[in-house]
């Protein structure tokens, strides 16, 4: 093939066969005239893909019998099939995303025709549901169809060994206009009904005759446009898009209306980001001058920069495609990100000088506050969704309680409290005053044990407390027992904490606190966290026995929402 019937079959006819929604057509003029034109990128490309090939289509054959088996079990039969990978596509997507060959991901790729769109939307449930989605890579042209009427449901996902699979899902209907674009509309058409051109279609032969009349009609409206007396009859079947030309003669297919700042889009995200000016036909012009089909566009750009904010006004004209109008929300987006990104930055830095741990590391604090990364952390500080009071309680983790330790007493050396009347008894010692421990506050029936402290007495734990066992290693001696006097005429109460973790929704809080009160357990603290869906609660309630909490955290466990219910 001649270089420049190859160059004019992939600029030209290709992105017209594009137009015309027949897929089959313009991915073999684009293999075959990027062969004549870059036969050394073809070989290339075509060996790596031969080098994959045994090992690609034997688990790929393993794949497709798992889908359409276990589709079928679910009540979605279905066709199931490997779709081929075109060439040219291939070295497109690397050089317009920068990407290696081992980073296209639709080198493995399926294909689901099922009966319906209901079924298209169930498939795909059932594909993300059995295999993990690769985030922003899904594509629903189904709900919004391209320009040339090409539907599908489009999504990647990663098998168990981690590989990338691109997955379509169409029905037949769609498979078959994709495949043959509008040709393919006559194969649905019944006997006796009116198709393109008031012909009928009754059968496959009556079919191919049907569109060949029809692309026969069209020839005669093109013909027709291009007289200045053809009037409104005449208009173009291709009125809702225009094809300019790149200084090197490359098409560009754009929206009507469209201008060189969607021209700079569509050509590069980056050159629409810097795009300063423009000439069309070599002569300057505003950049909302719409633009007309065969004209030769130039953009004139900067260094570096951004958008202007103008250009998102509908009344200025700046911009008529969708898309270019999303990257440029997508650009200011990115900017308001980065600056709340840096104020959250800023803040945690603060905060770590004034604790004294400029040493720790950015990505291990967010990890541990249950983030993915640093930036993820300053993105919800810098939005004020996040309290630098919970940072706060992880660079202070609760100190091992002093020998002072500031305890309320409970219990004070007298004739009835030595008579075990209530409250904590020290076995084999008269007279000694006893608190309970703040750090794991403990109630009866729970296991005891006293640490003598220096001027405060006998500081009282849980036995499974663990500063008591960090403190037992440090001055074993000072460990004594204690036990839990009989209880006096007047019950008394002690607090303990609850945690409880659930999913955060509205009346949550209430529902937890009338179990409480239903239950006669008085409520005197409580603290409450909110970040990404999820609860976390520390109720503070007076019980004067511990083994009946048990009982009332159980209730509260059956609660919508809540993950668990504990005794801290």
């Amino acid at each position: 093939m001649p270089p420049g019937v190859a160059s004019e079959s992939l600029q030209v006819f290709a992105p017209l066969a594009n137009r015309l929604g027949i897929w089959e057509i313009k991915w073999e003029l684009e293999d075959l005239a990027f062969r004549f034109l870059e036969p050394d990128t073809y070989r290339q490309v075509a060996g790596w893909l031969d080098e994959k090939r045994s090992e690609r289509e034997a688990a790929m054959d393993a794949l497709r019998a798992q889908v359409v088996v276990e589709l079928a079990r679910h009540g979605l039969p279905a066709t199931v099939q490997g779709r081929p990978k075109h060439i040219y596509s291939i070295v497109k997507k690397m050089r317009g995303k920068g990407l290696t060959f081992d980073r296209v991901y639709d080198i493995r790729a399926l294909r689901i025709v099922v009966a319906d769109v209901a079924a298209c939307y169930a498939a795909l449930a059932w594909v993300h549901s059995h295999f993990q989605p690769v985030p922003d890579e899904f594509d629903d042209y189904i709900g919004k169809p391209k320009p040339n009427g090409y539907q599908s449901l489009h999504t990647v996902v990663r098998d168990e060994s981690g590989r990338p699979i691109e997955v379509q899902v169409r029905t037949q209907a769609m498979h078959d206009h994709a495949e043959h674009g509008v040709a393919a509309h006559w194969a649905y058409k019944e006997a006796g009904v009116k198709g393109y051109a008031g012909v009928s279609a009754s059968g496959a032969y009556d079919a191919k005759i049907a569109v060949l009349r029809q692309l026969l009609a069209w020839e005669r409206d093109l013909a027709g446009a291009s007289r200045p007396d053809a009037g409104a009859a005449g208009a173009p079947v291709l009125d809702d898009r225009i094809y300019v030309l790149t200084p090197d003669a490359a098409v560009v297919e754009l929206p009507q209306g469209a201008t060189a700042v969607d021209f700079a889009y569509s050509v590069h995200t980056n050159l629409g980001h810097r795009c300063r000016g423009a000439r069309i036909d070599g002569a300057l012009v505003s950049l909302n001058t719409p633009l007309k089909n065969g004209q030769t566009v130039e953009i004139v750009s900067a260094k570096e920069g951004g958008p202007s904010r103008d250009w998102l006004n509908p009344e200025l004209g700046f911009l008529a495609s969708a898309r270019a109008r999303s990257k440029v929300r997508a650009w200011f987006n990115a900017q308001a990100m980065g600056e709340t990104i840096a104020k959250g930055r800023d803040a945690v830095e603060k905060l770590l000088q004034r604790e004294g741990r400029t040493a720790l590391k950015l990505e291990d604090l967010a990890t541990q506050l249950g983030f993915n990364s640093a930036d993820a952390l300053f993105e919800v500080v810098g939005k004020d969704e996040f309290s630098l009071r919970n940072i706060e309680s992880v660079l202070r983790p609760p100190e091992p309680p002093s020998d002072h330790e500031d305890a309320p007493v409970l219990r004070k050396p007298s004739a009835e409290g030595r008579s075990g009347t209530g409250g904590v008894l020290v076995v084999g010692v008269d007279s000694l005053m006893t608190q309970l421990a703040k750090c794991c506050k403990p109630a009866p029936p729970d296991l005891i044990s006293g640490f003598v402290t220096r001027g405060r007495g006998v500081s009282v734990h849980r036995t499974d407390c663990s500063n008591l066992r960090n403190m037992i290693q440090r001055s074993g001696d000072r460990c004594i027992d204690v036990a839990w006097g009989a209880p006096g005429r007047a019950a008394r109460v002690y607090p303990v904490d609850v945690a409880v973790q659930a999913v955060d929704r509205q009346g949550l809080l209430r529902d937890i606190s009338e179990i409480f009160t239903k239950e006669k357990m008085n409520v005197i603290g409580v603290q409450t966290q909110s970040l990404k869906g999820m609860a976390w609660m520390t109720f503070t309630v007076e019980v004067a026995d511990s083994g009946r909490l048990h009982r009332v955290l159980g209730v509260v466990g059956e609660l919508q929402g809540v993950r668990s219910a504990r005794r801290r």
